[in-house]
């Protein structure tokens, strides 16, 4: 059931931009299923290089330096890039051209580790025969390879998004206030024109805090620090189709 909440923060009326979220919103999936699959694919193209278990630590935490960082100077890859090269001791030639086959070649195939619904491409579809810019906010941890391997699993691939956030152009990662800062930047919109929908209860919703409305898609719902107060709509992805159906007509935006 959708629920609606007054609030202060935006005007319905302003409205024209809809931001959304990929994996567990347009891309309903397991978040740790989907991780694991992923890893157990990736590992063994850099056996000859790191154990297993060596390997995805430092995966893990050379992301978690990239989310943490707030360096308006260097993209997430760079972030990314320089903290796994310095932890690991090896040197990009040897690690970045695996990588970029890996996600070219085999990541396409994991689309098993997802549950695509056609009612994603619908909401979409509805948002722009409305007259929306609409926008794939999704966390930009992959490069562009990987993110459109996962629109097409979605059936949004072909879909007029105005922007893709990706791990080569983003700055800033979830939830750092800053990522929606700079999509509003890239669009040359206002917060109060703009809605944010996703399945994180934080991640997603933290938008809120800079004046944009919400809507948490529950169907994969995180719930881990959901910050409740920030939580204007939210519902199935069905729901979320009703609402699209219900805005208003926008003319080209």
């Amino acid at each position: 059931m959708r629920v609606e909440r007054d609030t202060e923060t935006g005007d319905g009326n302003m409205l024209n931009t809809l931001l959304f979220d990929l994996d567990g919103t347009l891309l309903p999936m397991d978040n740790n299923h989907f991780t694991q699959g992923y890893f157990r694919q990736l590992a063994p193209h850099m056996m000859h290089l790191l154990d297993q278990d060596k390997f995805i630590k430092l995966l893990w935490s050379s992301t978690e330096t990239m989310v943490r960082s707030d360096d308006p100077s260097k993209t997430n890859e760079q972030v990314f890039k320089e903290d796994f090269l310095a932890k690991s001791g090896l040197r990009e030639e040897e690690v970045w051209p695996i990588l970029v086959d890996f996600y070219k070649k085999e990541f396409p195939g994991l689309h098993h580790l997802a549950n695509p619904s056609p009612v994603a491409r619908k909401v979409v579809e509805t948002a722009i025969d409305k007259g929306y810019t609409v926008v794939l906010a999704t966390n930009p941890l992959f490069p562009r390879t990987a993110i459109e391997a996962r629109m097409e699993w979605a059936g949004v691939a072909d879909l007029p998004f105005a922007l893709v956030t990706t791990l080569e152009e983003m700055h800033y990662c979830k939830p750092n206030p800053n990522y929606y800062r700079e999509i509003l930047g890239k669009i040359g919109k206002q917060p109060e024109e703009c809605m944010m929908i996703g399945n994180d209860g934080y991640e997603d919703m933290v938008a809120g805090k800079l004046g944009m409305q919400t809507f948490l898609v529950t169907d994969c719902l995180i719930e881990r620090d959901m910050l409740t107060g920030l939580i204007q709509q939210q519902g199935s992805i069905q729901d979320l189709l009703e609402f699209i159906n219900g805005l208003p007509e926008r003319t080209a935006v």
